[in-house]
């Protein structure tokens, strides 16, 4: 536990840290680098330069800060951050270096108003954090090790087969190289892919598990990422899984890690509406497979938010589970059809896939949302389901990004 005097010390400064948060997590990550050049393996560098990684680090420090006295609140928070971590193979040893440069950036921004005191006050907090990570973390590691089949950081998989889905997504099917066991996983989970690439060194990805559990293999489905601005290269490791990577060959993984799950056998009484948007779909995809494979007989809503029948993954795949299941309804939305997508039955609707439209298609806001895709669409779908009296509780959502980009600043203190 904190002593009185540190969570005294950490409320009084936090609103002078808060406005200079993503000054501070900048210099942090500079510092960083350039002490401990090794961690920078750990960071994906197109998040860096986007500055998201920056933003997200602020977000935590800030909801941290906040939550001093009371941080069993931050227990979501703290389960996200642990199984990011051991997705990448994070160690105790690592959190000393990260204190060491998290403290040096808060000075280097402050300046005269971080005292001997504050930087003492902040290094305990910063101290307690760490501890009830690696606590946490380890459990995830023995979790992941004595799972049958189960392992702890990379192991080598052949991918047995490579299926496009769609003109940009492409899954790939994974078995263990060693002929060994698969461990369960829970649907909405992810893998981490490292790879060694040819040109340049880069950090291991998280994809989506994209099938249910239980099949025998694992499945991940890619999009291949473009080029967010015209001097920018498209996605390195998306180009090199679509590109060079066949069938036969072999990639390093790491076991299933992630918090936002959905299990079919603890499922409810409410219905359960799943909302994909783009790549979004692929936990969803999982979770929906795993519903209808373990019959559940709550309605069951799956909802996917599509360009045109060019972008449209798992078509065919999403009809033929729900096929003769009276409680399932599935519906496919495009918002930039092609002139006979909607004439051709290849959509359902043309349109956004916001929360007006799921009222109408849903009738009922007692129900559990999930929801995945692009920043637009999640930020939407959250504000408008808060606003339809959707209790936070009910909400679940994937994003890998700042939080705060999708839960708006008015709507973070009601979750």
């Amino acid at each position: 536990m904190l002593s009185p005097r540190t969570m005294e010390i950490v409320r009084a400064t936090a609103p002078a840290v808060a406005p200079l948060a993503e000054t501070i997590t900048r210099r942090f990550y500079q510092r960083m680098f350039e002490g401990n050049p090794e961690v920078k393996a750990f960071f994906n560098q197109a998040h860096q330069h986007s500055g998201g990684q920056q933003k997200a680090l602020a977000g935590a420090i800030c909801a941290y800060a906040s939550n001093i006295d009371n941080l069993e609140i931050l227990g979501p928070a703290v389960e996200l951050i642990a199984q990011k971590h051991c997705s990448l193979g994070i160690q105790p040893e690592q959190y000393p270096i990260v204190g060491k440069h998290l403290l040096a950036a808060i000075r280097d921004v402050l300046g005269d108003a971080a005292t001997d005191e504050v930087l003492a006050a902040w290094g305990e907090a910063y101290g307690l954090l760490a501890e009830i990570c690696i606590g946490r973390e380890a459990e995830i590691y023995r979790e992941q090790a004595e799972a049958p089949g189960g392992w702890n950081g990379y192991r080598r998989f052949t991918v047995a087969g490579k299926k496009p889905e769609s003109e940009i997504v492409t899954s790939f099917y994974l078995r263990p190289a060693d002929g060994g066991d698969l461990p369960p996983f829970l649907p909405g989970q992810y893998l981490t892919v490292k790879i060694d690439h040819p040109d340049t060194p880069t950090s291991p990805r998280n994809y989506s598990l994209s099938d249910r559990p239980g099949t025998g293999y694992y499945r991940i489905s890619v999009k291949r990422e473009p080029s967010l601005r015209p001097d920018a290269p498209a996605g390195l490791i998306s180009s090199y899984l679509h590109d060079a990577v066949q069938e036969g060959d072999e990639l390093q993984i790491g076991p299933p890690c992630g918090e936002f799950t959905l299990d079919p056998s603890a499922a409810g009484e409410r219905p359960i509406v799943l909302l994909a948007g783009g790549i979004g779909v692929t936990p969803l995809l999982s979770m929906f497979r795993s519903l209808v494979h373990h019959g559940v007989d709550v309605p069951i809503y799956f909802v996917q938010a599509a360009r045109n029948s060019r972008a449209h993954s798992f078509a065919e795949e999403v009809r033929e589970a729900a096929a003769g299941r009276a409680n399932v309804r599935t519906h496919c939305r495009y918002d930039a059809p092609l002139a006979d997508d909607l004439s051709s039955g290849r959509c359902d609707s043309t349109g956004l896939v916001d929360v007006p439209f799921v009222r109408e298609l849903v009738g009922t806001n007692d129900a559990e949302f999930y929801f995945c895709g692009p920043k637009p669409f999640m930020a939407g779908l959250y504000r408008g389901l808060i606003d339809w009296g959707v209790d936070v509780s009910r909400i679940h959502f994937e994003f890998f990004g700042p939080r705060q980009d999708i839960i708006t600043p008015e709507l973070q203190e009601t979750a």
